[in-house]
Formats: C-alpha cells, structure tokens, sequence
C-alpha cells in the first residue's frame, strides 16, 4: 500500500482507495494501519467503512481487522449454527477445536435481554487466526460478548462437508461446551 496524501483527495477517492486495498488484501487491514497509510484519524476510517456498508459493500469487522468478504469465503458447501456454553479461559481451546477440524467460524452470536441478538463477525480459519483473536482480546482487556449471557453463545460454522460439522460437535460434546441439539439448525445453500 502506498501511504497517500489527504489534502489531494476527496473523501470519495479516498473510500475507492480503501475499498480497493481491502478488495486486494488477502489478510485483514486493522483502521489504524489504514489510517497512517491515507494521512487520516482512525475515526475518519471507522467513518468510511460505515459509507461503504451503507452502499452494500461486503466489508466486516473482524478482531483481526476489516475484511472484504469475497465468493471463496463464502464457498463452503455446509453452514451450522452450534449452542456453546463454556468459561472465557475455554475460549481459546474451543476455537483451537473448531479450526483443528478444517471448519471456519464466520461468527459469534448472543442472545442479550436488553438488545436482542448481538452478532460479532469472527472470520476465523486457523490457529494462527486464534491466536491473533485471544491475544488482541488479551491486549485490548475486551470482554467476550459470552460474557453478557454467562457463557451461552452461537457460533456459526461453515465446512466443505457435512461430517467436518459433526465431528465438531461430537468434539464439543465431549469437551462440555455443546449446549442441547435441539438448539442446532442447518444450511445447505
């Protein structure tokens, strides 16, 4: 990325220069990287995003930092939404399961009483993209959004086949984290 110069750019140009680096970037690009690059404050890339969200674009916050969201990352034939319910110091074993299985975690998902559902978007494909989670978790001193419903939360799980999900949750049953099946739903596109 070439670091470019606020004052010759309009905040047009300068949203179809962010969304270009993110369109090309095959790892996620943090707001603060962003912003030294574009001469700007990470307020005015918060900012942005928000513009390009609002025109469609398949932009997502990760803990990792903002992802374009393209076709292969949503290419997986299998889709399942999993009850878990564990302690915030499972986290990282619980996520370590999930990737040990090849499966991709697009998200976490509470249930809160006061703002309904709440949906963190995880975007996590391996133990390197775990060990980026908990250790921003670690240094920002964040609580887990599990935290809100003392440790119940949804996860939703993509997988080239459906017996990757079901080892998963034979895993997860075995470790104690998986809540009731009956809270389990499935989607083949």
């Amino acid at each position: 990325m070439i670091k470019v110069d606020e004052r010759k750019r309009s905040g047009e140009e300068r949203r179809r220069i962010l969304l270009q680096w993110l369109k090309e970037s095959e790892e996620p690009l943090t707001g603060q990287i962003l912003a030294e690059k574009l001469n700007v404050s990470r307020q005015v890339i918060v900012q942005d995003i928000s513009l390009l969200k609002a025109k469609n674009e398949p932009i997502i916050a990760t803990a990792q930092g903002y992802v374009y969201l393209r076709e292969k990352e949503s290419a997986h034939s299998f889709k399942r939404i999993i009850a878990c319910n564990h302690t915030p110091a499972q986290t990282e074993a619980e996520l370590n399961l999930i990737v040990d299985h090849g499966v991709f975690i697009r998200d976490v998902i509470i249930e809160h009483p006061i703002y309904g559902e709440m949906t963190a978007s995880l975007v996590i494909k391996n133990r390197r993209d775990v060990k980026q989670f908990i250790q921003k978790m670690e240094d920002s001193k964040a609580s887990y959004l599990s935290d809100l419903t003392e440790g119940t939360h949804l996860h939703t799980l993509e997988a080239d086949t459906i017996e990757q999900l079901d080892e998963v949750c034979l895993a997860f049953k075995k470790a104690g984290f998986l809540l009731e099946k009956e809270n389990e739903s499935e989607v083949n596109p």
